[in-house]
């Protein structure tokens, strides 16, 4: 055989192995696509995962396999790092179902799609209803358990003041494995806010010295209507009678003082026992909020209603409602008929 005929017999096996070369990368390259957008198959129905900072994207790989991604760790750190988002996948608590892809659960890293939970904390909660509702919540580290009361405020950021009514009620999301802490620093510094802008806007002429007097005050008209329409009107009664020295003579501050020997029914005894909270006995606020203020509440407290009544009863056909008096004559008639069947 010639040497051009041997070279030509090269060169056309040189043709065919870069063809199959090139078609094998042409199929690899198809499967991966086809990979890429495929389900991946997991072992429950949903998978979970928490990615600490500064975890890498091969540990990252290997960690959703662990927890039941049943794929190659070395294909989704291939993808990961093939794709170029790979220093940006972030750290968070992550949720896969049926149906996700490499693509998809790439994305999910990447714009940060926690898999989240939440808590409640409600208008006119105690700080102890309030404890017991973040106990209660989902996936929350429970870093503040074996705190007391001044400890948890210390860590919070506001050592030595009382922790009743300094967090706001609302709804707070969170992603699955935090601290407690994060969410009640959440909480505090928003009551915060919320008492700032509203102490900001109090009217000219109040009573209240302090934003913390303006807070006591709320979280007792909070605790005293549950009647939106009514708070201006309740947060009045009291502004006026703080203006003339009477006293408050509240019963919810009675029964937060009265702590949980408080049986549901109120006595005429306990509202002769003195507690620093009986404000029938004792002229002025009360030393601390008895409750959860709402922002109604803190803007009530701080611009009333213009009213000239001095008392008010609650009426006893479930409305909710209030009547209210400008003197202690009228305020007994409405008792007598709203609370005492006209007897």
């Amino acid at each position: 055989m010639s040497s051009r005929s041997s070279f030509a017999l090269l060169a056309r096996w040189l043709a065919i192995v870069l063809l199959l070369l090139a078609l094998s990368a042409a199929a690899a390259a198809w499967l991966a696509w086809r990979w890429l957008d495929a389900p991946l198959p997991l072992r429950t129905p949903q998978v979970e995962l928490s990615i600490e900072p500064g975890t890498t994207p091969r540990a990252v790989a290997q960690a959703w396999v662990e927890a039941g991604v049943q794929t190659q760790p070395r294909w989704l750190f291939e993808w990961f790092r093939w794709s170029g988002q790979s220093r940006l996948i972030r750290a968070g608590s992550y949720e896969v179902e049926a149906g996700a892809t490499p693509r998809s659960l790439l994305a999910k890293m990447v714009q940060g799609d926690e898999a989240m939970e939440s808590v409640r904390f409600i208008e006119g909660w105690t700080f102890r209803q309030m404890r017991e509702a973040l106990a209660r919540a989902p996936e929350l580290k429970p870093t503040t358990a074996g705190m007391d009361e001044a400890q948890l405020m210390a860590a919070v950021g506001s050592p030595g003041i009382p922790a009743e009514g300094r967090f706001f009620p609302d709804t707070y999301r969170y992603s699955r494995g935090v601290s407690d802490l994060t969410v009640l620093k959440r909480a505090h510094r928003a009551l915060q806010q919320q008492l700032d802008a509203a102490w900001a806007e109090r009217a000219p002429d109040t009573p209240l010295k302090s934003a913390d007097e303006a807070l006591i005050l709320a979280s007792i008209v909070e605790k005293e209507t549950g009647l939106a329409a009514e708070r201006g009107q309740v947060a009045g009664v009291f502004i006026n009678r703080l203006r003339i020295g009477m006293r408050l003579q509240t019963d919810p501050t009675v029964i937060y003082g009265m702590g949980e020997s408080f049986d549901g029914n109120l006595r005429r005894r306990d509202l002769e026992t003195d507690t620093p909270f009986n404000t029938y006995t004792r002229a002025g606020l009360p030393p601390t909020p008895i409750a959860l203020p709402g922002t109604a509440s803190l803007r009530a407290a701080v611009r009333p209603t213009a009213t000239k009544a001095l008392y008010f009863v609650s009426m006893s056909d479930g409305s909710g409602r209030s009547v209210f008096s400008e003197n202690l004559a009228d305020h007994n008639r409405a008792v007598n008929q709203y609370q005492r069947g006209g007897r």
